[in-house]
């Protein structure tokens, strides 16, 4: 009878894990996310690698094999990997695809143009007019991320409703651990919160938002793009104007640029990065993320 037991048990078992979606996502952040929410009954696929930036990757075959496979693709949106769309339409096109800028309860903040950024310069994006024009990095708000854990386990019960309820417990686990984090990291930044800095990317404006840091312009816009010599002039009057104490390069791109605007201004260069490319992937990601972006901010602005 224990034989026969254990045998049920396992068929059962193997039944639960036969159902489970294939899932692909897009970045790191959002593999993280996903791979919480399904915990111990499967893993998500990640398409741009760690250490590689969003805003340009071409997909391996492999990759495009997973997408083919696909119940469920989880992705920032157009604005973030406006190359991917392609893909998913021809290759996942009997999949579920969900684009979390458009998501319920996501926070969207409008991209900023301008080289030096105005004070309080975070306007709520408009969900009526999709996603044009929205700031994609909006990963970077942990409350954004909160909000999908639970987007991504009403998508899976969906897809899976025999381990509903085991995605949704995972998801509310998810949300404390991410909770805990933006805790510890407001704690940490608060007494830094006046120190202005610059960053050569401009991905961290929902960052800057969520714990009110004094950021005051970026050297490129939100999509990478090269950056303008006047625009490079402009960031390097701004450090020496507004007596920056930090500039923020990204592992993703040349640094080089950074020397030329605050060379002799006594600013401190730091690096952060958005995808957190030197953590181990998996269900603890995304609050490691905070806690490593934390780390790397507090560090630049305080001197340490």
């Amino acid at each position: 009878m224990l034989r026969l037991s254990v045998f049920s048990t396992l068929l059962l078992s193997s039944a639960a894990l036969a159902d489970v979606p294939e899932v692909v996502t897009d970045i790191a952040p959002i593999h993280g996310l996903v791979a919480r929410v399904m915990g111990e009954l499967g893993a998500p696929e990640l398409l741009v690698e760690p250490g590689a930036s969003p805003h340009g990757y071409a997909l391996r075959p492999s990759q495009a094999a997973g997408l083919q496979r696909a119940d469920l693709v989880v992705m920032m949106g157009h604005e973030l990997t406006p190359w991917l769309e392609g893909p998913v339409a021809q290759l996942a096109a009997g999949a579920v695809v969900m684009e979390l800028l458009d998501t319920q309860g996501t926070m969207v903040l409008s991209a900023r143009e301008e080289a030096a950024f105005e004070p309080d310069d975070h306007h709520e994006h408009d969900h009526d007019h999709a996603h044009e024009g929205a700031d994609p990095h909006a990963w970077l708000d942990p409350q954004n991320a909160v909000a999908w854990l639970a987007s991504i386990a009403d998508a899976l019960a969906e897809l899976d409703p025999a381990n509903a309820e085991t995605y949704r417990a995972n998801a509310a686990g998810g949300s404390a651990e991410i909770a805990a984090a933006q805790a510890a990291a407001a704690d940490r930044l608060a007494p830094l919160a006046e120190r202005p800095y610059v960053v050569f990317h401009d991905a961290f404006q929902y960052f800057e938002a969520r714990f009110a840091l004094a950021g005051v312009g970026a050297i490129s816009l939100s999509d990478a793009a090269p950056p303008s010599a006047a625009r490079v002039a402009e960031i390097r009057a701004l450090v020496e104007a507004e007596g920056v104490v930090c500039a923020f390069s990204e592992p993703q791109f040349n640094p080089a640029i950074l020397d030329t605007v605050t060379q002799g201004t006594g600013a401190r260069l730091g690096t952060v990065d958005p995808v957190g490319a030197p953590l181990s992937t998996g269900p603890g990601f995304y609050p490691a993320l905070i806690a490593a972006i934390t780390n790397d901010v507090a560090a630049c602005l305080g001197g340490e």
